[in-house]
C-alpha cells in the first residue's frame, strides 16, 4: 500500500475526519494555514487550546490553535506564560500537569497591542524639538 501511497491518502482522510470533516477543515485552513492531527493538551482561559503529537518533528510536535473569536488577527503574544514554557519545551509538564505558582502580586496576562490604536503612548510634558506639520485645509 506505501508503494502507491495509499497510506498518505488514508492519513489525509483521518486528518480530515479528526478535524471535524470537511468544512471544519477548510475553515482551519484558512485560519491557520495547515491541517495538524494531534491530541489536545489542554485550553487556558482565553479560550486557545494546546496540541501534541509526537509523530511529527521535534519543534513542529506542539501547536496551539488561537480562539475563534480573534479570526486571523492572531498573535504569539496571545499565549499564557504559562502556556509558552511548554510550547517552547521549557518544560515537559503542560500547565494541566503541574500548575504554575500564583502569588496574589501577578498581573493576568495580556497581549501585545502595539500597533492597534489601544496601544500604549506615554504622556509627555517636555515641548518636542520639531512640531509636526498639518497641511492647510483647502478653502471652499
Amino acid at each position: 500500500m506505501s508503494f502507491f501511497g495509499l497510506d498518505k491518502i488514508f492519513k489525509i482522510f483521518s486528518i480530515i475526519r479528526s478535524n471535524g470533516g470537511i468544512r471544519s477543515s477548510l475553515y482551519k485552513m484558512y485560519r491557520m494555514d495547515e491541517l495538524k492531527i494531534g491530541s489536545l493538551v489542554g485550553a487556558d482561559k482565553y479560550g486557545n487550546k494546546y496540541f501534541e503529537n509526537n509523530q511529527y518533528f521535534y519543534g513542529r510536535n506542539r501547536w496551539v490553535e488561537y480562539a475563534a473569536k480573534v479570526g486571523v488577527e492572531y498573535d504569539g503574544s496571545q499565549v499564557p506564560a504559562e502556556w509558552f514554557g511548554w510550547l517552547h519545551y521549557k518544560t515537559d509538564d503542560p500547565p494541566t500537569k503541574k500548575p504554575p505558582v500564583n502569588y496574589n502580586w501577578i498581573q493576568d496576562h495580556t497581549e501585545n497591542l502595539t500597533g492597534t490604536e489601544n496601544q500604549y503612548v506615554p504622556y509627555t510634558t517636555t515641548k518636542p524639538k520639531i512640531e509636526s506639520w498639518t497641511p492647510p485645509k483647502p478653502k471652499k
